[in-house]
């Protein structure tokens, strides 16, 4: 059996969970509300404050899918309840991020800014001090949203590993390579 699978999902306080006919499985807490359809051969049982998935038969589709949708609705319920954070940090002479809104707006190096808009969903937030690099924040309920945002800032310049300028994760470790040596 999934070791994954089988561990019951536990709903904290004020956090709502239905399923409907259609097998959509809606979470909710306060004004953040988060759905995911889930395979219609897994049931979905809310039972004692706990959430479990349970599958039908041992074939190996079902096995997949029985981890797979129990951490997609764990994560959700993580996700309204406490929320997920991603940082980065930019590391390079003139880079500067600053936001109005949730419009990002990055000096690169590149001959223009770069604009990018974030989802009204998520929240950003960022910091230039003096001393220190400046640094972004992203803030959601959505845990692929908030992923998938930061991977997309990451891809406008990726760090490179002979100066370790570019946009990297906070306290990510570059592997650094020795450039060419001189005669």
């Amino acid at each position: 059996m999934s070791r994954i699978g089988k561990m019951p999902i536990v709903l904290p306080a004020g956090v709502e969970v239905k399923v409907d006919d259609a097998n959509i499985v809606s979470v909710s807490k306060g004004k953040t509300t988060l759905m995911q359809k889930v395979d219609p051969d897994l049931e979905v049982v809310i039972e004692d404050g706990e959430m479990k998935v349970n599958r039908p038969t041992e074939q190996k589709r079902h096995k997949a899918m029985h981890g797979l949708y129990r951490s997609l609705l764990a994560n959700m319920v993580h996700g309204v309840s406490e929320g997920y954070v991603k940082e980065l940090e930019l590391e390079g002479v003139g880079y500067r991020a600053s936001n109005t809104g949730n419009l990002l707006e990055l000096a690169l190096g590149y001959s223009h800014p770069v604009l990018f808009y974030i989802p009204d969903e998520l929240k950003l937030e960022t910091k230039m001090e003096k001393g220190k690099r400046p640094y972004i924040r992203i803030e959601g309920a959505d845990k692929q949203l908030v992923g998938q945002i930061a991977a997309k800032i990451r891809s406008f310049r990726k760090p490179e590993p002979y100066k370790g300028k570019g946009i990297r994760y906070m306290g990510e470790e570059l592997r650094r390579k020795a450039g060419k040596t001189g005669k």
